[in-house]
């Protein structure tokens, strides 16, 4: 069987061991050939491809990135792009194709599904937002990041007497932001799912102050958001999938807090280095395990269905389960630590 292989949407640790199992059990089980597309589904577009092989992907299983490149395009965003994939699929004699992204990604490969393509899907995303899955690799990496950035800033922190705002990613969803931030002993965590009342943050901060200690952390995701009329947020520019390039909220913060109590505020976004690097182990083995299991169901037919993390167990559900909600953060999970804060 030839298999075409694509990672699409931000890059995350774990996408090369998903790509070097994929190859690995492929080739060595059933004698399959393998057809890596570049930077996601723009090389189905443009024609861009290169063969995955036992030696083309020997050592990458610790690195981040991923050797295939990625990119948000979306094929629906361009004239006949559904067909063009098709074409290109048939062109290069590829059956069947492993998609390996997030809600995007795998939201169109859903929908190529319902047009007749055999796909199978891998969930990755940094945001542990995808539907129908317990957690996405990435996460775990991006989680440790941002815990030992935070780790590092304490001392800062207390030593100049500041107030310190560090930005996470997480979009919509604040699992970073929540995790990273009890992980590392933050005062406040703001996160997109609850909106944060200015007031009531800078009031904690004081309180702290009263009790002599002189320093804050502050987490917050990128996607937060305050109540409405209390912080303008700008509009941002949208990307082929309509989302907004967030970013912001950290200095946004930082300035508001500084000038309602008075005390010294600087803030960190920690940005692209939390998607950078090498995978932690726990990713690795996940990753592993998902694209392991993503063969098995290309050979089992089993058409338009996406391998997920069930408790301990790798399971396979639809795509179209998988991308109809995203997974949040649920409000009783976020108050469970709030006796923590402040």
């Amino acid at each position: 069987m030839r298999i075409g292989v694509l990672t699409g949407g931000g890059d995350c640790p774990g996408l090369n061991a998903v790509i070097r199992s994929v190859v690995r059990k492929a080739i060595t089980e059933f004698d399959d050939e393998l057809v890596g597309f570049r930077d996601g589904w723009r090389g189905l577009l443009d024609g861009v491809a290169q063969p995955l092989t036992l030696e083309s992907t020997i050592g990458i299983l610790p690195r981040g990135g991923t050797i295939l490149g990625s990119s948000r395009t979306n094929p629906y965003k361009r004239e006949d792009g559904p067909r063009v994939v098709v074409d290109t699929m048939a062109r290069r004699g590829v059956e069947c194709l492993i998609a390996i992204g997030g809600d995007d990604t795998l939201g169109v490969a859903a929908r190529l599904h319902e047009e007749g393509v055999k796909i199978v899907g891998v969930p990755k995303t940094i945001d542990n937002d995808l539907g129908a899955t317990d957690m996405t690799f990435g996460f775990d990496t991006a989680m440790h990041v941002a815990t030992e950035a935070i780790d590092r800033l304490h001392t800062t922190a207390e030593s100049h007497n500041r107030i310190l705002v560090v930005e996470v990613m997480g979009r919509q969803a604040g699992w970073i932001a929540l995790y990273a931030g009890v992980a590392g002993g933050a005062d406040v965590i703001l996160i997109p799912e609850i909106p944060f009342d200015i007031e009531k943050v800078c009031e904690m901060i004081r309180r702290r102050h009263a009790r002599g200690r002189y320093f804050s952390i502050v987490v917050v995701a990128e996607g937060a958001m305050p109540k409405a009329g209390m912080l303008a947020v700008s509009d941002r520019e949208l990307d082929e999938f309509g989302h907004p390039r967030l970013g912001g909220i950290g200095q946004q913060l930082e300035g508001e807090i500084e000038a309602l109590t008075g005390f010294e505020t600087r803030a960190t976004v920690l940005g692209y280095v939390q998607r950078g690097g090498t995978p932690t182990a726990f990713d690795r083995v996940l990753a592993t395990r998902l694209g392991l299991a993503a063969v098995d169901a290309v050979h089992h037919g089993q058409w338009g269905m996406m391998t997920a993390l069930k408790g301990a167990r790798i399971e396979l559900v639809t795509l179209a389960e998988a991308v109809a909600q995203s997974r949040e953060v649920p409000q009783e999970e976020y108050e469970r630590y709030a006796v923590l804060l402040g």
